[in-house]
Formats: structure tokens, sequence, C-alpha cells
């Protein structure tokens, strides 16, 4: 297959697929050069002009002469109206592939990416000899992670060393769409609404979050009554919570919120609505862990009210039934189950492990729709 004159033209009337020429020179180095990019994909760095042209004309031209990396330019219009490189999509081997792309900081945000992958993949199972495509991303890359799961990938998992960049193992995260398979999202990606209150907001987490999110799970009330709680507890051991928590909310299985101070947006704890992939999907378990300073303020049970309205709004979750736990001793936590409205059921004797090594009653608080 020559090169540019034999790559196939794609667009979906929004986005263009197209070769790869001389005149992306500038915004591809603009794209690689970024932090974000940096940060998720295995680039050069520093990167160069002269890495952009051999990515051009080695990579991307073998690439489609040896029919082993199909590569394309993303273009679409910019602010001003004008045509415009916008990152980049490949599809590699076939009939088993892989597929990778990045795309250009002015274009992010604009759902560009989920129909170039559309295209791509609809191109590679038509015309490209592919059977499967595989997905793989770095742990933790939610834009990617929603990429796939916008585009009907099958959430696969973790995968421990899966990829080899600039010198080291990255674990990853992995998905995969099969010939024939719907190009729509699997099932929802829940706990995506922002939920306001009088004193506080349910929001993502963000990397400024850190240092607060080590202090309340390092905390010893935390550890005390949250046993699973890894100890010491790190920057690394949240970062991985919060990588989780993304991975859990596109399969559809937790709804995770950053529970933050309406004014000054301070962390002040996490709250999660967990189970929700069980036998039964149309109930869930809240649970949550707040920072020392945030407790005895009123703020949890705010939260918590919040949450459980969202989960019971068939706009919302949609939920039917919603629990809670809270160990016997736990004064707080039984208190914000009674104040959220919650109907005591029952106790169930010992289930409870506690930081300690003990064993404490566990208290039952459910409500119905």
């Amino acid at each position: 297959m020559r090169f540019p004159d034999d790559v196939p033209v794609l667009t979906d009337g929004v986005v263009t697929l197209r070769a790869h020429h001389l005149g992306d020179l500038d915004d591809l180095v603009l794209m690689c050069q970024d932090p974000e990019t940096t940060r998720w994909t295995g680039v050069p760095t520093p990167y160069t002009h002269g890495d952009a042209l051999t990515f051009i004309s080695s990579i991307v031209r073998v690439g489609w002469e040896q029919r082993d990396f199909r590569g394309w330019a993303i273009e679409a219009l910019d602010d001003a109206g004008t045509p415009r490189f916008a990152g980049n999509v490949d599809v590699r081997g076939a009939p088993l592939a892989t597929i990778g792309f990045a795309l250009h900081p002015w274009a992010r945000g604009r759902g560009l990416m989920r129909r170039a992958v559309d295209l791509a993949a609809d191109w590679a199972f038509a015309e490209g000899g592919v059977e499967i495509i595989h997905w793989d991303a770095h742990v933790g890359n939610e834009p990617s992670l929603r990429v796939a799961h916008a585009c009907g990938f099958t959430l696969g998992g973790t995968t421990a060393g899966r990829l080899y960049e600039r010198g080291r193992l990255v674990d990853a995260w992995t998905a995969w769409r099969r010939f024939g398979d719907s190009p729509l999202p699997r099932n929802s990606w829940v706990g995506d609404t922002v939920l306001k209150g009088e004193r506080v907001v349910l929001r993502p987490f963000r990397d400024a979050d850190e240092q607060r999110h080590v202090e309340a799970c390092s905390d010893p009330v935390s550890q005390h009554w949250l046993a699973a709680l890894p100890f010491p507890y790190t920057p690394a051991v949240a970062r991985a919570y919060v990588a989780s928590s993304i991975w859990a909310a596109a399969a559809g299985t937790k709804a995770t919120w950053c529970i933050a101070d309406r004014r000054s947006d301070t962390l002040l704890g996490s709250i999660s609505v967990m189970d929700l992939g069980g036998v039964d999907p149309t109930q869930g378990e809240i649970g949550y862990w707040m920072h020392p300073d945030a407790r005895r303020r009123g703020y949890v049970s705010e939260a918590t009210r919040l949450v459980v309205e969202h989960c019971l709004d068939p706009q919302g979750l949609g939920l039917r039934r919603i629990a809670l736990y809270a160990a016997e001793g736990n004064v707080a936590s039984n208190a914000v189950a009674v104040a959220v409205g919650m109907r005591h059921v029952g106790i169930q004797t010992g289930a409870e492990p506690l930081g300690d090594g003990t064993y404490a009653d566990l208290h039952a608080y459910e409500l119905l729709r």
C-alpha cells in the first residue's frame, strides 16, 4: 500500500481520518510535548521535530506499506472553523489488533476521539482484516478509558507490567472489541453527576486532593474503623484508590465521589455507593471516610443525604434499595444513618473486623424507594 496515496480517508462529517503530511509537524510536536501526553504515553521526552518527522516518514509510512501499522491523522475544525490536525489514531496488526490514540490539547473535551476510534475500528473490521481490537492504557488514564467505554469496548481489568515504556514496566487497564460488537457503551458510567449541597459538593478526585486523602486514611480513627485500609497509607495507595474507583465507575459497579468544601474546594472525605454490580443491580451500599478536621461537623450527613437522594432518584442511579452498615461503638457513623432517615433493621454479630484485630457487631440500616 502506497503512502500517502492509498491511505483511506474516513469521515463522519465532524472528524476526518487522513494520511499524515509535513504540515502536521508543528501540531504533532506540541501534542507530544504536552504534559498529559507525556504522562500517559511512551512518546520520547523531550519530543523534537526530528521525532515527529521520524514518526511520519518512517513509522507511519512503513506501517502502511507493510500493512501492520495503519495510522491516521485526525482532522477537525478548530474554534476559528479551520480544519486542523487534532491527533493520531492507529490500528496495529491483524487479525488480532491493538489500538492507540492521542489528542492535541486544543481538541480535547469535544468528543472527537470517540468519533475517530469508531471510524478506525469500523474500517479495521470491514477492510483491514481485523477480528478483534485490544485497547490498553496506563492505570489511571481516565480520558482514554472514557473513549474505550463510549466506543463499546468490553472492559477486562488490570494487567501487571503490560506496557514497557522509557525503560520501565507499566501496569495497564485492558479492554477489547470484537467484530460484530455493538459500538455503544455496555453499561452506564456511574457516579458521573456532581452533587451540590449547602456546604459540600460531591465531585471527582483531583491531583490536588492527594495530601489530605493520605492524611484522612492514615488517621488512627480511620484505621481503626476501616480495617481494610492499607498501612502505611502512602500517596501511591491514594492514587491506586482513585484509579480503582474510576475503573469501577466505568464498569458500573461502584460510584465514588470526593466530598469537598463548597467554598474552598478542600477535600473533606470520600463517599461511595458499592456493590452496584451484584446479584441484584437495584440496590447498593453506602460507605465513606472523612478527614479528621471534617468530622462531627455535619458534613458527612449532608453528603450521605445527597447520595441517598441521587441513588433513589429514577433520573439518578434509580436504585430500589440503599443500605448502610456501621460498627457497634462507631457512634458517629450510626448517627449518620439515622440522620438521613434510614431504618435500623438488625445487627450482625461479630461481623465487622476492626483495626486492632477484634470484631464488632455490625448495625444494618436501609431505605427503600
